[in-house]
């Protein structure tokens, strides 16, 4: 990798770190991002609005080849000592989002200079923490008839600079589950006349984790993320209040299985208490599945450059949205290693390892070279 271009990325990725935007709210960084582009490479850069991509045209590409990178930020306090931490009060980039898109940024540099016999897509992604900014880029692949879409993600706890590699299901499908009751309120003396939420979220809160003793194919998950009932009035029975859950699922199909039957049973308890109810989701991720194709060329690009590589045994339970890219056109998402007993992604003490980008431009420069049929 040109070491000139690796300066550039390194000073990139500090610079992004110093200013993060969380979801949806990416003004700056896209601004950056695209002004880096135009001063560093000769590459058309497409504004489209909330995000952007650049594309280089080979001269007889027989292939298109997208490579994607987010770039939204947490809201979580950064606590690195370093100069370029974060200049946002309460928020940071605690999931190296500043990172991928540095390497996708020197990544575009390399491909500049140097060509490539395949036309490569290089797409600047917002909104990935929420699960919506996929699915604002990736009908891009529709689009441009993109052959073939590949992503990273730094991940610690594997070894530094070691890819890792995954057939199939790499990320699970999850939601946001918002429950909603409704009943009366009444006098508190009185709790007999009005109709109380409490218990009925009460029966979800315990009956809706028991869901995963059912026999699923494959992982499956609840989690109770909150519960508000009523107000801190003691005067007054509560009469409407929300569950918060998140699940997850290996595959989509348990997902949507999973969620009608918490659903059935909400609607059971709020009959049972005489409530009415409603739900809502939020931050839908879809399974992230490899293509085994796709996933063989990232195994032989790290080979060929040398780099280890360890199998991935389970799906990971965090959910990724570049599941959207590849229901639209075969392609994979590796992890490269970020150290083993480096400090874990969304804690206030992660801060992208800049020695990854080098290995992350090189795995690309790779697979767009490297995947012509």
């Amino acid at each position: 990798m040109d070491r000139k271009h690796l300066e550039l990325a390194v000073e990139l990725r500090h610079a992004l770190h110093a200013h993060p935007e969380l979801s949806n709210h990416e003004e700056w960084t896209r601004a950056e991002l695209m002004r880096f582009l135009r001063a560093h490479t000769d590459l058309a850069v497409i504004d489209r609005g909330s995000w952007f991509y650049a594309v280089y045209r080979a001269p007889q590409a027989k292939r298109r080849i997208a490579f994607r990178a987010d770039h939204d930020a947490l809201p979580i306090e950064d606590a690195c000592d370093v100069p370029y931490a974060s200049q946002i009060p309460g928020v940071g980039h605690k999931c190296g989002h500043d990172g991928h898109s540095a390497a996708l940024a020197a990544f575009a540099m390399e491909v500049d200079k140097n060509g490539c016999p395949n036309d490569v897509y290089f797409i600047f992604q917002p909104a990935e923490e929420t699960g919506d900014g996929a699915i604002q880029c990736a009908p891009l692949i529709t689009e441009e008839k993109i052959d073939e879409v590949f992503a990273f993600h730094n991940w610690p706890g594997y070894p530094l600079g070691t890819v890792c590699i995954r057939n199939g299901a790499i990320n699970c499908a999850s939601r946001g589950m918002t429950i909603r009751m409704v009943g009366t309120p009444s006098h508190a003396s009185m709790p007999e006349c009005g109709k109380n939420p409490a218990f009925a979220l009460a029966e979800l809160v315990h009956g809706a984790p028991a869901l995963l003793d059912l026999p699923w194919k494959a992982l499956v998950l609840v989690t109770v993320i909150g519960l508000r009932v009523g107000e801190k009035a003691f005067g007054t029975q509560a009469s409407e209040g929300e569950l918060y859950l998140t699940i997850r699922a290996e595959q989509e199909a348990e997902l949507d299985a999973l969620a009608e039957k918490i659903e059935a049973m909400a609607a059971s308890e709020a009959a049972r208490y005489g409530l009415t109810w409603s739900v809502e989701y939020c931050d839908c991720f879809p399974e992230t599945a490899n293509d085994p194709v796709s996933a063989d060329k990232v195994r032989a690009a790290a080979r060929s450059l040398g780099y280890p590589v360890q199998e991935i045994e389970h799906p990971k339970r965090g959910s990724e949205d570049f599941g959207h890219f590849l229901k639209r056109a075969p392609g994979a998402i590796f992890e490269i290693g970020a150290g083993v007993d480096y400090p874990q992604l969304h804690t206030a003490q992660f801060d992208f390892p800049d020695a990854l980008i080098e290995p992350a431009v090189e795995m690309f420069k790779q697979l767009a070279a490297e995947s012509l049929e």
